[in-house]
This record gives structure tokens, C-alpha cells and sequence, in this order.
């Protein structure tokens, strides 16, 4: 199999052109998940914007920032995103264009994912299954690298303090000339976790200080790149970490859960530039081990993948692949292994200056089934633009699939093998309206509807719980997204937000009298918002920013609702503090500004006001 491969990957780069390629000068070559997406939501923060969440998880940026609810245990504890009211299985995650999603679970602990080794976030919302292939249901991540070159020495040090006993380093360095890119980023992060809360599992809600939920992690990434020529490229990437937790037990509880999460993440790149083309060849590696009260779980992935991207005119560009994946798993439950085959094809064509389509295939199989074919159709229709405006419609219907994890169909006892995958056909409909002038305004919004069958459930069969393909779930929605900037005088300002409601339901369960039928998923959420307003004047920034959740159901069947929240949280920062070549930049931060009481879960605390203080220092 691995032969094949490579032959594809020698025969699908011959026909390239050997002209050179004139790249971006100070970039490492990576392909934008936008190119082939056309009718799709994306939204993307860069290394700047992600500065304000230094010493923080992705969950922190998830939940404060955009539509996705994320269901979160307690501070620094198991925090899964939920894009349009599906599971956190149906998300796919990337770091590198490499999935990093747990085979044994299907999906990864956000709250391990710290800001500060990444630089650049992407999401991609809806069914994505021809894009990027399984678990893209709901919606994918995208965690990103970026090195430059010619750039030359830059190095920083940056040490946050905060409330409840968070203490977190952070050391970069990087070098560039015209040929060579480094770049290193080592973090350290503990927090003691030890906030107070009412406790409503005991008798009159007294309150407590929680004791167990201590949180510490360690982590190394390194990348590189190499301009071997004028028309090749390689990049590498390497990313450990390691954390341990004291699991917060629920409200009334005394446990003392413990668990050690660690893992290694390798990625190699190699990129050929044709005329108009590009040939990548893409390897790579997951090693995950999670140890559990001292029950330790260990599962592995290799990558071997090519591609090749060509544009054949401002009209029509066309990409192919083919990626080959080998896992192997050993549970305290289970030991198995598991080989998958995936082919890809995406088209993207131009009748005229107006009017973007696209169309995306793909094809999986696994332990010698298949999974549903993906295909997907995509829209961007201009319907003006011009100096001062431009509004955009976007459209976008497809497929997606979920194939079952290793503990779906291994777990002993309980497993399932006959277990088929949860597919999901979906679309959605909007509009993109920008304006430009002395302020600049966007506003964004999409409907959404989507159908999911053949979800799974796991359900008890007298003394043993077995997954089977239970459910049929319908989802539908309205997001919108707007921003506004502009200059009052000598400030510079900004304001953004977003809503979004979202009915997720159960339209067929566990027999016909099921009581979750017609009733929304638990804790999904139909309202959720969010806003920031930001202010800059000579290197003095200052933000407000807030976010709303809205009811949830504890269960199915929804007898019990968890209260709606509102949070507020405060930032004030100074970059211009400098000597010599050196520069200070200092942030305070004020998370929950108002100490509002809540839980994302029924009975897990989560803490009140906090404070977070940033100095860094930058060569």
C-alpha cells in the first residue's frame, strides 16, 4: 500500500512544468483551507489577535469568540466543541493539515491545546466531509504554524501571574535568512485551580474551596524550513506536551481523580513548484498516552499523503490526493489496529469574474468498508462590488460522515464492530455584506440546516452499555457575525459580534415513545452571543468584552434546564514600554469581571472573578 503511494505521488508530479514559482518572499508555503471552500463560513484569527490570549487554552478562545458552544468540566479540566449542535465527535481538528483527533475517542481536550504553541487559528463551519474528510460534521479546526523568512533573530520571554494560583512561562525564538527558518516555543502553565464556589450538592449550599482540580503542563514546538531551491520546499514540525491534572470532581463529591495527558505530534512537508502547480508530499505522526488513576491508554497514528494542485487559468484549478492512514490502539480494554485509504478530488471553476463554484469528492474506506461518499457543491456570487461596497452570496450542500472510533466497535466489554458510519447531508444559505470609508462595516449571515442519521448511542443491554445506530438528529440555525472599525480623532477603535440561534433535535430515538423525541439535544444551547469593543491610542489598547449562553438541557428527555450565563471580561495593555532594542509590552486581564455565579455543566463549579497579569520581553 505504502508502495502504491508513492508510485501515485511520482506519476501525479511528471506533467508539472519546471518553471519557478515566485512565492510570498517571507512565508513558508501552506495551502489556505479557503481555496476549495467556496459557500462555506470561515472564520480566522492570526498571531496577533491571538497575543490577547497568551497563557490561555483554545477552549478560552472557542467560547469568548465565536458561535461554537463548548462544553467545559471546570477550569483547566476536559473542555469539547460543539459546532451547530452536534457532538464533539463531529468536529474535525488539524494541526499542520495533520488530524489530531483521538482514534479511541474521536475528538481532543481543548483545554490542552494552550495558544501560545500555535499561530494562527482557523474554523470552518458545516459539513466539510469532502473537504477534509472524517468527523467534519459539524464543523473542522485548523491549528496552524507560521514561519517566515528573512527575517533574521527575534526572541521573547513573556510570564503571566493570575488568581487562584496560575503562574505560566512562555520562551520564543526564531531565525531566518533567505534560505533557512526556526522557530521554538517552550510553555510552562500551572494553576492551582483553588476558587471558591457554592456548593450545591450539600446541604444549604455552603461555600467551599474547591481542593482537587490543579493543573500543570509542559510543552516543546519546533519548526523548520528550508527553500531547497527556487521551485522546492520543506517544512517540519514537531510539538510535545505533557500535562497532568487533578480531575475537579462534581458538586457533593470527593473524589481524587487523577490523569496524565501526553503526546507528540510530527509533521513533514515536502512542496514542488510547477508553473501554476504544486505537488505536495505530505508524512506524519500522532503518539497520544492518557493515564487514567494509573489505567494507561495508548494509540498511535502514521500519515503518508500527496497531492497535487493545479491552476490552469484564472478559471479552473483542480487538486487530487490520496492519504493512507495506519493506527494502532492499546487500551487497558482493547488492543487493535486499524488501516484507512482516502481519495480526494476538489474542482473550483470561474464563468466569470463573479461567480466562484466548487466541487469536492471523497472517498474512505476502512477494515475493508466504506464509508459514505462525500461530494459537495459550493457558491460565491458577487452581486455587487465597488468602491464603497460589496455583498456577496454564499451557498454551499454536501455530505459528511463520521466513521466509528476504535471504542465504539473494540471496547471490551460493549463493542460493536458491526457499528456504520453517522452521515450527514447539510446546507446552508448567506450573505456577506461589506462596506468601506472612513469606518469599515461587515456583517455576515448564514442559515443552516442539516440531517444526521445513524447516530450513535451508547445503551445498556442489561448489565453492559453497547453503541448502536440509534438516532436521527435534525439541526438548523441562523448565525450572525459583524464587525466595525474606524479613527474618532487620534483612536483607533473596533467593535465586533455575534449571535446565533441553533435547534438541534432528536426526530427519531430508542423506539417510538422515546421522550427525547423532538426535544433539544442536551446542552446545546439555542442562544449564544458574543461582543468586544476595542480602543488604541499611542500603544495603549484597552477592551470590553462579553459572552452569552443560553439554557441547556442536563438530559435527553429535558426535564431539567441549566440557567442562561452572561460574562464579562476587561483588558488594558502597553506595547511602547522599550529600551534599547528591547521592548515591554505588559497586559492586565480581568476574567468574569463581575464574579457572576455559573456552570457550563450541571454540578462542575467554574471559578469566579479572576485576574491575569502579562509581562513579556521582546528582542
Amino acid at each position: 500500500m505504502i508502495l502504491l503511494l508513492w508510485v501515485v505521488s511520482f506519476f501525479g508530479s511528471s506533467p508539472m512544468v519546471q518553471d519557478t514559482v515566485v512565492l510570498a518572499e517571507v512565508e513558508v508555503y501552506a495551502p489556505k483551507i479557503e481555496r476549495f471552500a467556496q459557500g462555506q463560513k470561515i472564520q480566522v484569527w492570526d498571531k496577533k489577535e491571538l497575543e490577547n490570549y497568551e497563557g490561555r487554552a483554545l477552549a478560552d478562545l472557542l467560547k469568548e469568540r465565536s458561535p461554537v458552544f463548548v462544553r467545559q468540566y471546570g477550569a483547566g479540566m476536559l473542555a469539547s466543541p460543539s459546532f451547530r449542535g452536534t457532538s464533539a465527535g463531529n468536529t474535525a481538528l488539524f494541526w499542520n493539515g495533520l488530524p489530531i483527533n483521538s482514534p479511541s475517542l474521536g475528538q481532543s481536550d481543548l483545554s490542552i491545546l494552550p495558544i501560545q504553541a500555535i499561530d494562527q487559528v482557523s474554523l470552518q463551519f458545516g459539513n466539510a466531509g469532502a473537504l477534509f474528510g472524517n468527523e467534519a460534521i459539524g464543523g473542522s479546526l485548523h491549528l496552524q504554524n507560521q514561519l517566515q523568512f528573512s527575517k533574521g533573530f527575534h526572541a521573547s520571554l513573556s510570564q503571566q501571574f493570575g488568581s487562584f494560583g496560575a503562574f505560566k512561562t512562555g520562551i520564543q525564538g526564531s531565525f531566518s535568512n533567505e534560505i533557512f527558518s526556526s522557530s521554538t516555543k517552550v510553555y510552562r502553565e500551572f494553576a492551582k485551580n483553588n476558587f471558591p464556589y457554592q456548593d450545591l450538592g450539600q446541604i444549604g449550599t455552603p461555600e467551599v474551596k474547591e481542593d482537587h482540580a490543579q493543573f500543570k503542563q509542559i510543552g516543546f514546538v519546533q519548526d523548520f524550513g528550508w527553500n531547497i531551491n527556487s521551485n522546492s520546499q520543506l517544512k517540519a514540525a514537531f510539538w510535545l506536551n505533557k500535562s497532568n491534572r487533578e480531575i475537579q470532581p462534581v458538586m457533593g463529591s470527593n473524589t481524587n481523580d487523577l490523569q496524565e495527558d501526553q503526546s507528540f505530534r510530527a509533521v513533514l512537508d515536502y512542496y514542488r513548484f510547477g508553473s501554476g502547480s504544486v505537488w505536495n508530499l505530505k508524512t506524519g505522526l500522532v503518539k497520544d498516552q492518557l493515564d487514567f488513576n494509573g489505567s494507561l491508554s495508548r494509540t498511535d497514528q502514521y500519515f503518508l499523503a500527496t497531492d497535487y494542485d493545479q491552476t490552469f487559468s484564472e478559471k479552473l484549478a483542480i487538486k487530487g490526493g490520496i492519504r493512507f492512514t495506519q493506527m494502532q490502539a492499546d487500551l487497558s480494554s482493547y488492543s487493535t489496529s486499524d488501516q484507512r485509504i482516502e481519495i480526494y478530488q476538489s474542482t473550483k471553476y470561474k464563468p466569470s469574474k463573479d461567480i466562484t463554484l466548487s466541487l469536492n469528492l471523497r472517498e474512505l474506506v476502512y477494515q475493508d468498508q466504506f464509508a459514505p461518499f462525500a461530494p459537495s457543491i459550493g457558491l460565491d456570487w458577487g452581486l455587487w462590488n465597488n468602491e464603497s461596497s460589496s455583498l456577496l452570496l454564499q451557498s454551499s450542500f454536501g455530505r459528511g460522515f463520521k466513521v466509528p472510533t476504535l471504542n465504539d466497535r473494540f471496547w471490551e466489554p460493549g463493542g460493536n464492530p458491526n457499528l456504520l458510519p453517522e452521515e450527514s447531508w447539510s446546507g446552508e444559505i448567506g450573505f456577506l455584506w461589506k462596506v468601506n470609508g472612513d469606518s469599515q462595516w461587515s456583517n455576515q449571515l448564514t442559515y443552516y440546516r442539516m440531517s444526521v442519521d445513524n447516530w450513535i448511542i451508547w445503551l445498556p443491554q442489561g448489565s453492559v452499555w453497547i453503541p448502536e445506530n440509534i438516532k436521527h438528529v435534525s439541526n438548523q440555525g441562523i448565525e450572525y457575525q459583524g464587525e466595525t472599525s474606524g479613527k474618532l480623532g487620534s483612536l483607533d477603535w473596533g467593535i465586533d459580534w455575534s449571535y446565533t440561534w441553533s435547534r438541534a433535535v432528536t426526530t427519531s430515538g430508542i423506539g417510538e415513545t422515546d421522550p427525547a423525541i423532538g426535544k433539544q439535544l442536551p446542552y446545546t444551547p439555542q442562544h449564544q452571543a458574543n461582543a468586544k469593543i476595542r480602543v488604541s491610542r499611542d500603544g495603549i489598547s484597552t477592551y470590553l468584552s462579553t459572552f452569552f449562553v443560553g439554557e441547556r438541557s442536563v438530559t435527553a428527555d429535558n426535564p431539567r434546564m441549566m440557567p442562561s450565563y452572561q460574562l464579562f471580561n476587561f483588558g488594558l495593555a502597553y506595547d511602547q514600554l522599550k529600551w534599547r532594542k528591547l521592548a515591554f509590552p505588559v497586559r492586565f486581564q480581568i476574567n468574569n469581571l463581575f464574579n457572576t455565579d455559573y456552570q457550563v455543566l450541571y454540578l462542575r463549579a467554574m471559578p469566579g472573578r479572576s485576574f491575569q497579569f502579562n509581562l513579556s520581553i521582546r528582542i
